[in-house]
């Protein structure tokens, strides 16, 4: 018979056996699942790796052949795209709005084939306030009026307008006077951004060309004083001998001095950029000349930088003085008489 302590330590034996085993079980458990974790953690690392190693390679790929296949001037061709379609859009959007608010482009027939016909001429002659009974003389002696002048346009492809612009007094009698006389005979462009005033002539000829080309697609643009009167059949026939020329200028070709006296009449307030000989440059008179479409879409374009001077011819002169041009020095163009085939005189 066992005594009581001995069964005690029997018990306590087996007690402590169990737990020791439990234990085991429990480090042997969580040796599996850090296992398990470990493997599962590395294989993730290892696929994430992968992906980017694939990522890298194609970017580089791709990037390589953007490279090789774009230049810097495509890019810049491409980003000015951009922005184009940018105003584009605004534009559409704009004239969305318009159309939802009651307003909508009219072109008619007259507007479709004034911009597409291609004529010979365009002659702008220059007029000013007070000046009607030039323009009647005109009106009388070489430019028809009323259907004979649509005939003109239609079979010798030539344009007559009276040009002027509009008072620095806007819609005074002035204005109203000429939008009277422009009802009753329709010969008129009248430049409504423009002032009439003496000192702003060179900019109103500038004008007149921008007008004209925006408006006639012709071969020729003609700049005319309304007190010169000119031969319309020898006009067509010599600027149809340089039709074979891109960008020609011709007139009667003069220079002359160049005053730095604030009281004289020719007076040039940038007299001082023509030298200490202080004398123009070579320049079409301007009592009439002529420049080709070419050299009109210049003055267009580049309208905001063209410098003017004192004087139209002078000015229009100058524009041409770096470019690529062709200047004719036409004797016929040279109105100080009306001498045998000569197509203007001054009155």
């Amino acid at each position: 018979m066992r005594s009581r302590g001995s069964n005690n330590r029997l018990a306590t034996a087996a007690s402590g056996g169990g737990l020791a085993f439990g234990s085991r079980v429990s480090a042997l458990l969580l040796a599996m699942f850090a296992t398990m974790a470990t493997i599962y953690v590395a294989g993730r690392l290892w696929q994430d790796a992968e992906s980017r190693m694939n990522l890298v390679e194609e970017l580089e790929k791709r990037a390589g052949q953007a490279k090789s296949a774009i230049s810097v001037d495509d890019t810049l061709k491409l980003i000015g795209c951009r922005e184009q379609q940018k105003k584009l859009s605004a534009v559409e959007m704009d004239l969305a709005e318009a159309r939802q608010a009651g307003f909508a482009l009219k072109q008619t027939k007259d507007d479709h084939s004034k911009k597409n016909k291609k004529l010979l001429a365009v002659i702008g002659i220059i007029t000013t306030f007070g000046r009607k009974r030039n323009r009647d003389a005109i009106r009388k002696a070489w430019m028809p009026t009323g259907a004979a002048l649509k005939k003109l346009e239609e079979e010798k492809g030539i344009v007559i307008r009276f040009v002027v612009g509009r008072s620095a007094n806007r819609g005074d009698s002035l204005d109203r006077e000429i939008d009277s006389e422009n009802e009753q005979k329709n010969d008129f462009i009248v430049l409504d951004g423009q002032v009439e005033a003496t000192e702003e002539n060179s900019k109103k000829t500038k004008s007149f060309f921008i007008h004209a080309v925006e408006n006639w697609n012709a071969e020729f643009y003609v700049k005319v004083n309304d007190d010169v009167f000119v031969n319309t059949d020898v006009l067509g026939a010599i600027l149809s001998t340089h039709l074979d020329k891109p960008r020609v200028y011709i007139g009667c070709m003069k220079s002359g001095d160049v005053f730095s006296e604030p009281n004289n009449k020719w007076y040039e307030p940038d007299w001082w950029k023509f030298g200490d000989g202080k004398s123009y440059f070579r320049h079409a008179s301007g009592e009439i000349y002529a420049i080709s479409q070419a050299l009109a879409q210049f003055i267009s374009i580049n309208r905001s930088i063209l410098r003017t001077y004192a004087h139209d011819d002078v000015s229009t002169g100058s524009w041409f003085i770096g470019l690529d041009v062709k200047h004719i020095d036409e004797g016929k163009f040279c109105c100080s008489s009306w001498s045998t085939g000569a197509i203007c005189a001054a009155v």
